[in-house]
């Protein structure tokens, strides 16, 4: 793999790592982290930063009837899950989400391929699969959207992404996402609200393919 160039930004890392960022972010940056022994560094210290703060904080004594009653719940709901492997270019917390299973690709149109592996009130997390030399139409952000290149690389308005790389695009950025020619860009992509495309044809699809 080459160097990783763009990494996870320290906001979104430190609620990461303080357990805040909403679950569809939360799966893109847990990805990265087991991609990527930077990341995972990060990571580290964000939760050591975040222990220190915790020390430092005043605490309220809890009597011993309520430690004891938390943990009696803890026990009786809490059940090991097998962690899946990270099969081919799908890392460990993307295999957890397909629940072992190969992508379910649905047509986009153009050879642009997509798997919504998430979906709930707080956004929603796909594998996006783009052809070389394939551009994803024009788009801006209603909210933020995360963007983990898997395989192969793609280039924006913003700068060229490889495996490992993350995009950080929100309200701000307009794009048009273009996979390099080498071989099909992999993505795992996860938005908290509708893409804001400037063609007609891609606004008129938007709802039937909930992107």
């Amino acid at each position: 793999m080459s160097a990783i160039k763009h990494h996870t930004p320290d906001p979104l890392m430190a609620a990461y790592a303080a357990g805040t960022l909403p679950h569809p972010f939360a799966m893109v940056v847990a990805a990265q982290i087991s991609m990527d022994d930077t990341a995972r560094a990060s990571f580290e210290a964000h939760k050591v930063a975040g222990g220190v703060l915790l020390d430092d904080t005043e605490t309220a004594p809890v009597s011993e009837d309520l430690k004891s009653n938390v943990m009696d719940q803890l026990d009786a709901t809490y059940v090991e899950k097998p962690r899946k492997k990270a099969q081919g270019v799908y890392p460990a917390p993307v295999m957890e989400a397909l629940k072992g299973r190969p992508p379910r690709w649905k047509s986009l149109g153009l050879g642009v391929r997509q798997d919504i592996i998430w979906s709930g009130p707080e956004g929603s997390v796909r594998l996006l699969y783009i052809p070389p030399n394939q551009a994803v139409p024009d788009h801006s952000h209603g909210g933020l959207e995360l963007t983990l290149v898997l395989q192969g690389s793609f280039s924006d308005e913003t700068g060229e992404f490889g495996v490992g790389d993350l995009e950080v695009a929100n309200e701000n950025v307009e794009h048009t996402p273009f996979a390099g020619g080498d071989q099909a860009c992999i993505c795992l992509a996860a938005t908290d609200a509708p893409l804001r495309f400037r063609s007609f044809m891609p606004r008129l699809l938007q709802p039937l393919f909930r992107i």
